[in-house]
């Protein structure tokens, strides 16, 4: 698969790439399509254990606000109404399939990034990797089940600090807060990830489906109804005067100015 997903199957493990290093990986109609694909082949086929990365110097940025921006004069909030079925659809899809799935978080991770590194079973970071939750920072709601995942991870005290004040975590800070498993090396963290994937894939597959699937009734029983009233969240903000200013003041790299409207 060639795209800006790149689907790389080797023996019984298969590394799922985001491939729009130009954009930080950011989200995107094709990116969000063509990964759901990659996600849904993966659970046809062979393959025991999946590891996501993210091409060049970033995991994923999340959403891609210049791809939202083609749509404010017309109707700002049609782009995540769409875009978030599409992310809703493959964070279902993480949880849903029967095989372990680990993020290797290579880079910047931001917003929807966030929420897919969640969604995934283990998250191991490069220890150049940083996070950061930027929906306030450009007007909007989480989405992506980021509500959910995130203060299930942290707790609620550390995900309302990551919301609200939208600090910037380094790799040994997201593991502190438990939002990463492990820190690896930078140069170090495929081979650390291929390694872990390989000892899954070597192991008994349909007791890990059938644990995985424990603990999305345990624990993610309300997980499409969370997902859809994100989507409504995000798609309701984008119709704001805020998101209006987050958006430029991204755009112009310069700090937004919120009216609260």
């Amino acid at each position: 698969m060639d795209g800006t997903v790149l689907l790389d199957v080797r023996g019984d493990v298969a590394i799922v790439t985001l491939n729009r290093s130009e954009a930080l990986n950011a989200l995107n109609d094709d990116l969000g399509r063509e990964l759901l694909s990659a996600l849904r082949e993966c659970g046809r086929t062979h393959v025991r254990a999946v590891v996501l990365t993210g091409s060049g110097r970033a995991f994923c940025a999340g959403g891609d606000l210049r791809f939202f921006r083609g749509f404010a004069a017309q109707d700002p909030a049609r782009p995540f109404r769409e875009l978030a079925g599409v992310l809703n659809d493959i964070i279902m899809a993480l949880r849903s399939l029967a095989k372990p799935v680990i993020a290797a978080v290579n880079g910047a991770t931001g917003g929807a990034g966030v929420s897919l590194a969640c969604a995934c079973d283990l998250r191991f970071a490069a220890r150049g990797a940083i996070f950061r939750q930027a929906y306030t920072a450009a007007g909007l709601t989480p989405d992506g089940a980021w509500t959910l995942l995130v203060p299930l991870l942290t707790g609620l005290g550390r995900a309302s600090e990551l919301l609200f004040l939208n600090p910037v975590l380094k790799a040994e800070q997201a593991l502190e807060y438990g939002l990463v498993n492990r820190v690896v090396e930078d140069g170090e963290l495929m081979e650390h990830c291929l390694g872990t994937a390989r000892e899954l894939a070597a192991g008994p597959t349909q007791a890990f489906g059938r644990a995985k699937e424990l603990f999305n009734r345990a624990l993610f029983s309300g997980l499409y109804a969370q997902l859809e009233l994100e989507r409504q969240g995000i798609t309701a903000s984008a119709g704001t005067a805020d998101y209006q200013e987050g958006m430029a003041a991204f755009l112009e790299k310069r700090s937004p100015v919120f009216g609260g409207r």
